[in-house]
């Protein structure tokens, strides 16, 4: 089973919503955001200009991610809600405002599809993508009480060059407060290195989800990047879920002893 493929078998919705939920049903505390989990692309806009091994690549998606979030979510008996379009349609974890939102380049590959877009052109896909998306995070959020949000993505281990030896990112924003207990109740396997806002952080623009949905609330939240090749088959994404889960049970029962 290809990455595309492992990435949604657990996840049923009708074609064509730009959001999947799985397990809304769950009674769980925790909301599970995976923004950059899909790679599908709505028939509407083609193929942007992008060959299939483009498409198949981290430039698109996150892969590994998607069953990553799926299994953390069933374990903490909590809903997943998952971006189903390649964030190369519209990045969910941008603002419309921010270029990044329908971004022209990724890293070094050229997105023509996104080129010149008109007004119109970035309103409907606003409309179609990030506004239900979002509008699903917080109607889950507001159907638990003391909601945790917590969002999941992989990033890729070379990036424009330069090796990247984290193998684990705990993001946070202004709140630090689940991102601290976290990295102090660590789970992971010891030779993997576990950072705080790193390969990315506030400074790059990746926390919006975060203070979109929690900003003037006492709602815990964090963000967690996982490397993609520690997580490029069905073991491995069960075992870092695994892990995850530890580490969020851990932390948040220091939390109750604070």
């Amino acid at each position: 089973m290809n990455l595309a493929a492992l990435a949604l078998n657990q996840l049923q919705t009708d074609k064509g919503d730009a959001v999947i939920l799985q397990g809304g049903e769950r009674q769980g505390r925790f909301v599970i955001v995976c923004e950059h989990g899909g790679r599908e692309l709505p028939q509407e806009l083609g193929n942007l200009g992008l060959n299939e091994a483009e498409l198949e690549s981290h430039v698109a998606w996150d892969p590994g991610a998607a069953s990553v979030a799926s299994e953390v979510a069933r374990q903490l008996d909590s809903p997943l809600v998952l971006q189903r379009y390649s964030r190369l349609v519209y990045d969910c974890n941008r603002p419309p405002t921010s270029v990044d939102a329908m971004r022209v380049i990724s890293e070094n590959t050229k997105i023509s599809g996104n080129e010149n877009l008109s007004v119109e052109e970035k309103l409907w896909r606003t409309a179609h993508i990030y506004e239900p998306f979002h509008a699903a995070v917080s109607k889950q959020l507001e159907n638990r009480e003391n909601p945790v949000l917590i969002t999941v993505h992989s990033f890729t281990p070379i990036y424009r060059g330069q090796t990247r030896d984290v193998g684990v990112g705990i993001l946070h924003d202004e709140d630090a407060r689940l991102a601290d207990v976290m990295l102090a109740n660590n789970k992971f396997d010891e030779t993997i290195k576990v950072a705080r806002n790193d390969p990315y952080g506030p400074q790059d623009g990746v926390t919006h989800t975060l203070q979109l949905h929690t900003n003037k609330t006492e709602i815990l939240n964090v963000m967690v990047e996982i490397r993609n090749d520690l997580i490029d088959d069905e073991t491995s994404q069960k075992h870092y879920a695994n892990k995850l889960v530890e580490t969020i049970k851990a932390a948040m029962n220091s939390l109750k002893t604070v």
